[in-house]
């Protein structure tokens, strides 16, 4: 009837240029990877919806009709239209990263020198002190995390890189004077953590080592003035001593300290931009020499 309307989807019209292009209701099936019979049901659906018989089918070829040729015209057109304005809403696009403290170098230039090559679409640095936690109620859209990650609902989890630690302390301190110091001996010392974003606690060493002293903050402010203010040391990620700049600290070699695992976060079924930045990220991961393969 004129004027009534057609109960085709995106996916009927993506099947059909699929069987066009490939001659095959098999191959076509695979690239979409749905089953074959599933493809079938999607094409005739499509023509019974149409009231135009669009393919030729035989037990051995697929071809057009000369109805089958005019359609799949229009229909080319009509989904680069829809492309275009998907790559350019997705240009318009900010993907908002978490993170707790110093976001790794030179991971982060290179990711976003990776992701800007594919989109362009920006990214905002939101600080945040339980990345995860704003990645759950929406926040941000993507977070950089360290050490445990625990397992939440809604969010997968992506290993990028591990990183190496150092010890922190005040210039006041015994453990300045100090080229290095095991693993092993930190516990023997008053040691300073943050709880919520912090690498290192008393959790790191196993049962009957840990800290008999611990000094507990929250934030990254609290913990580095603790630390310089000479009441514990703390552990942090190798980053640090590149990029913290305060006075009153001073940095020590761990040695055999196991490594932090550094990983990022993003909620399941991300859009196109949280996506292209998750790939960036993991190709930036990568040694520099196999980011460009």
């Amino acid at each position: 009837m004129k004027g009534e309307a057609v109960d085709v989807e995106l996916r009927h019209f993506r099947a059909f240029v699929a069987v066009a292009q490939l001659g095959s209701f098999t191959r076509a099936a695979e690239s979409l990877h749905i089953t074959q019979p599933a493809f079938s049901r999607t094409i005739k659906h499509l023509e019974d919806s149409l009231g135009v018989k669009l393919l030729e089918r035989s037990t051995r070829h697929v071809a057009l009709t000369k109805a089958g040729q005019d359609f799949l015209s229009d229909v080319r057109a009509g989904l680069g239209l829809l492309d275009q304005a998907v790559r350019d809403s997705t240009g318009r696009a900010t993907v908002r990263l978490g993170f707790s403290w110093l976001v790794p170098d030179p991971w982060i230039q290179d990711t976003l020198r990776l992701f800007q090559a594919s989109t362009k679409a920006s990214v905002e640095f939101v600080s945040c002190a339980d990345p995860i936690a704003a990645l759950a109620r929406g926040s941000v859209e993507v977070a950089v995390i360290r050490g445990h990650a625990v397992p939440t609902p809604g969010v997968q989890i992506f290993e990028l890189f591990n990183e190496e630690r150092v010890a922190v302390c005040s210039y006041a301190s015994a453990l300045a004077a100090r080229e290095s110091i095991p693993w092993d001996e930190i516990p023997d010392l008053p040691l300073v953590v943050n709880t919520l974003s912090g690498t290192t606690g008393p959790w790191s060493w196993p049962e009957g080592r840990r800290p008999e002293t611990v000094i507990e903050t929250e934030t990254f402010d609290e913990w580095i003035e603790s630390v310089a203010a000479n009441r514990g040391v703390g552990v942090a990620p190798l980053v640090a001593q590149r990029r913290i700049v305060h006075p009153a600290i001073h940095f020590v070699l761990v040695s055999d300290a196991p490594p932090v695992q550094v990983r990022l976060a993003c909620r399941k079924s991300p859009s196109a931009p949280v996506r292209r930045f998750v790939d960036a990220a993991l190709r930036a991961a990568l040694p520099q020499d196999q980011q460009a393969q």
